[in-house]
């Protein structure tokens, strides 16, 4: 085996037992790792609009999610070689293919210039080394995860095709399948429903949460992971599958269901809402529209701005947005939604590149669909695109924060779906609130929080209140939004 080299020439005499990739030379200023689908940006100036392209319609976010496809383009500022020996294995021949993708964009885009403190090209060696003599496809991918762990940095890694289909699926707003959400129940192993998406085939036949899915097409799930038997659920819309599941009621009696159902096109929506009436102590009456944000795929502005549009259309005096448990989604998305609540040319947030250079992302002559009281629900559920969105509001003094600390993730990443379907992210800046606060691994402190006190003071406010929204008043915290904005419409009926 011969010994690897990360910068050859080009006319050098090769191993045939070596693989020889070749970047093309291109004058893209680094930090720019390939070509990446636009999404329109509504409102935002021409400089922010650029800086957006650079960040590459970043995605942040635990559980986020995208529909963005983009084709491989090293951006290197020279011609670069690098030879390797090849595995005789397929599989891991298309890993090492892969891990060369893999290195030249970290090299190109990683957030932190020093990746972690170590030689990266020097890394690539050694995982080539040590991905030559395995033999399937699962141990040289973790190879590549292995190099990707010495960065130090857990929100950059790799996911297989199969979790970049799902994940392409949240951002999309649509998927063909039958509506169902399963997950493994951790004490039993077995797969029960988590939820119906609402007139989906799954909710039409009758399967509720809770029951236990046992077989798809007369294959028992024994076993079967999560993810797996989502795919098996998803098919082209018109197509069938067989489902059985297994339902208790509690009291020792238990029925079994074998339904046929048809795929279609379901189509999930990010955005929940209701409307709360509730009188003020001088007999007025008022209406509370309540948002629930649950994450931040294409459509979620669109949606939000429907709602909120409607609503106002129906005579809400105020807004309780709830972001609770939102993990993320689009960078984009999240600077959308939050224009919607926005005027002038406010600052949404500022991102630090790989060299240090801060640079802000602003409106420009923005226009706000309301300009009601709003409150904003956060807790240690809301990571990154919720606490961009959280940040702008409250730094620009357009929200009230209600709840618990946020997670603190400040950081974007890209994502690069690679030549074998499987999809990277990348830390390619960090971000800091328009009032230049580092919410990485420190999170937003709301401005009040869901205490026991702050219960008991709603409590006494809400004690005479009667209201057709029951289970939203059983939630505590709305219960302290709420007593906020009647504390802001008094002081607003006093002036």
């Amino acid at each position: 085996m011969e010994t690897l080299c990360s910068n050859i020439n080009v006319g050098s005499s090769i191993s045939k037992s070596s693989f020889c990739y070749r970047f093309p030379s291109i004058t893209h200023k680094r930090g720019v790792a390939c070509g990446r689908k636009e999404l329109p940006m509504k409102k935002l100036g021409e400089k922010d609009q650029n800086l957006m392209k650079w960040i590459g319609k970043g995605v942040i976010g635990l559980a986020a999610a995208t529909a963005l496809s983009f084709s491989y383009s090293p951006a290197f500022a020279h011609s670069l070689t690098v030879a390797f020996p090849v595995s005789h294995t397929p599989e891991v021949n298309t890993v090492q293919r892969t891990l060369i993708e893999v290195w030249s964009l970290i090299r190109e885009t990683f957030v932190d210039p020093t990746f972690n403190h170590q030689d990266w090209d020097l890394k690539l060696q050694q995982t080539m080394v040590e991905m030559f003599p395995l033999r399937s496809e699962d141990a040289a991918y973790s190879k590549v995860r292995g190099m990707l762990s010495t960065l130090g940095d857990p929100y950059t890694r790799i996911i297989s095709p199969k979790e970049y289909q799902s994940f392409r699926i949240g951002s999309d707003g649509n998927l063909q399948g039958v509506g169902l959400f399963v997950s493994v129940q951790p004490n039993t192993g077995h797969l029960v429903v988590l939820s119906c998406v609402e007139n989906s085939p799954a909710a039409r036949a009758g399967i509720h949460e809770g029951d236990e899915l046992l077989e798809i097409n007369g294959e028992r799930l024994d076993g079967v992971d999560s993810e797996t038997a989502a795919q098996k659920l998803r098919g082209r819309a018109g197509t069938t599958v067989t489902v059985k599941v297994h339902r208790g009621n509690g009291a020792g009696v238990s029925s079994y269901q074998e339904v046929k159902l048809p795929r279609e096109v379901i189509k999930l929506s990010p955005v929940s809402s209701a409307i709360i009436p509730h009188k003020m102590p001088d007999g007025r009456l008022l209406k509370t529209g309540y948002v629930k944000l649950s994450s931040f795929s294409q459509s979620a502005a669109m949606e939000m701005e429907n709602t909120i549009q409607d609503m106002e259309n129906q005579g809400v005096q105020s807004y309780i947005l709830d972001l609770r448990n939102n993990p993320g989604g689009l960078v984009t998305a999240g600077l959308d939604v939050a224009q919607i609540w926005l005027d002038g040319d406010e600052t949404l947030v500022n991102t630090v590149d790989r060299d240090g250079n801060m640079a802000p992302i602003s409106m420009v002559n923005g226009h706000a669909v309301t300009h009601d009281p709003l409150v904003v629900l956060v807790n240690e559920g809301s990571a990154s695109a919720s606490e961009i969105l959280a940040g702008a509001l409250h730094d620009n003094g357009r929200a009230i924060l209600v709840g618990h600390k946020t997670f603190g993730k400040g950081k974007i990443q890209s994502v690069t779906q690679l030549h074998d379907g499987s999809a990277l992210f990348v830390t390619v800046a960090k971000y800091l609130s328009p009032a230049l606060h580092d919410i990485d691994q420190v999170g937003i402190t709301p401005d009040v929080q869901c205490t026991v006190e702050m219960l008991n003071s709603a409590k006494d406010t809400f004690k005479e209140r009667k209201t057709s929204s029951s289970s939203l008043e059983a939630d505590s915290c709305i219960m302290v939004a709420e007593h906020e904005l009647d504390i802001q419409e008094s002081k607003g009926s006093a002036s």
